[in-house]
């Protein structure tokens, strides 16, 4: 699995015609006049070919998708012989400090606040950099600060001091569905202000085995290296993702790529700003799927929820008196799918944080309230 980041492709109705025929009618989409996809798409405009055009939103957007570049300091490998101590003292080698040199790479990043030159990109497009160049739609350069990264989530967010600057609105990336299209914004291969469309192709993806935690935006937008850390906006130019990884067997974009959900994105930037660090707490259970087998073993006649495996002593969780076996349906009256999806929610709280839990216990509803804790590591 392989780190990018995004791009879509639309695709074209095709007219078929066969020798000494009529054409065959375009379908009535086709058809429609561009008024009427200008309504349905208010991201949309009509330029002066009659034709529909996403051109004067991403006029307005793309100053915000800048360019990344990193400089860090990395050992070069050597010869293991070099590193043995009989070798080295039966050929008389001296003690030589490792060999290093300096290595680049490429990303991108979404400017979200231009009063405060604050923006977001990937984890892994700063990690271990020894400097941080952000390159503006303008030309401009800055050289950037780390505000701070959580490698969980692959979130990071970096500032530069600059106040002339165009920023993107965060948009609802929770009211998303499957088939909304969306336009990936990035710098695959160093081509900076790429642009391509597609559409969502899933949510909530999970368990893939990228990050920590995983709920990603799925879309058939082509993804490539550099792309990583760009945006994935809705058609009226909202940040709905952050570009992050791709399925690529051979590096490169296979129609498979993932994004992380903007709202994920803004509740780890507002914790970095703040502490410099994801204060994540816990809740102190272990979980696991709910499926239609563990179901019918509890007598329930669902499936969907996040079942109680284990329960940490003194931890939040039994504090609030929850046992395994219980079934945790939604948090704050947000929906539990699965286990993964519990730990998303809990993994975006602060400690100190008061939830309230609705569950299931030999098939009754009930409702628990805990407080986050800290982890047993971080107290003191």
């Amino acid at each position: 699995m392989e780190r990018l980041g995004r791009l879509c492709a639309l695709g074209a109705v095709l007219i078929m015609m066969s020798a000494g025929c009529e054409p065959v009618p375009a379908p009535r989409l086709a058809q429609a006049p561009a008024a009427a996809y200008q309504a349905s798409n208010p991201g949309a405009a009509i330029g002066q070919s009659g034709r529909p055009t996403l051109a004067p939103m991403l006029e307005a957007v793309l100053p915000a998708v800048v360019n990344i570049s990193t400089t860090s300091t990395v050992n070069v490998q050597e010869n293991p012989l070099f590193n043995d101590p009989f070798f080295r003292r039966f050929f008389d080698l001296p003690n030589m400090p490792p060999r290093q040199r300096q290595q680049q790479s490429l990303g991108s990043g979404v400017i979200v606040n231009a009063e405060n030159g604050l923006i977001l990109t990937n984890h892994h497009v700063i990690a271990n950099a020894d400097q941080v160049t952000v390159t503006l739609q303008d030309g401009r350069d800055f050289e950037a600060t780390v505000v701070g990264a959580d490698s969980e989530t692959d979130v990071a967010v970096v500032k530069i001091d600059e106040k002339n600057l165009t920023a993107l609105r965060f948009g609802d990336s929770q009211s998303l569905r499957v088939g909304d299209f969306v336009v990936a914004i990035g710098s695959p291969f160093g081509l900076s202000q790429t642009v391509t469309s597609g559409i969502v192709s899933a949510l909530g993806r999970s368990g893939l085995g990228i990050e920590g935690y995983e709920d990603f935006i799925q879309t058939d937008a082509s993804i490539n290296p550099g792309n990583s850390g760009g945006a994935l906006v809705d058609l009226n130019g909202e940040l709905v993702g952050i570009n992050t990884a791709i399925v690529g067997p051979a590096g490169g974009n296979v129609g498979i790529g993932f994004a992380i959900p903007s709202h994920l994105a803004q509740a780890v930037m507002q914790q970095i700003v703040q502490y410099g660090e994801v204060q994540r707490g816990q809740l102190g259970i272990g979980v696991q799927d709910l499926t239609p087998e563990s179901a019918k073993a509890l007598g329930l006649e669902r499936s969907g929820g996040a079942v109680i495996a284990q329960v940490q002593p003194d931890s939040p969780a039994a504090q609030a008196g929850l046992r395994p076996g219980d079934v945790v349906v939604a948090v704050d009256g947000a929906p539990v799918a699965n286990a993964s999806s519990l730990r998303n929610i809990i993994g975006l709280l602060r400690v100190g944080s008061e939830i309230k839990l609705d569950f299931l216990r030999n098939g009754q509803q009930r409702t628990a309230t805990a407080r986050i804790a800290q982890p047993p590591a971080r107290r003191r």
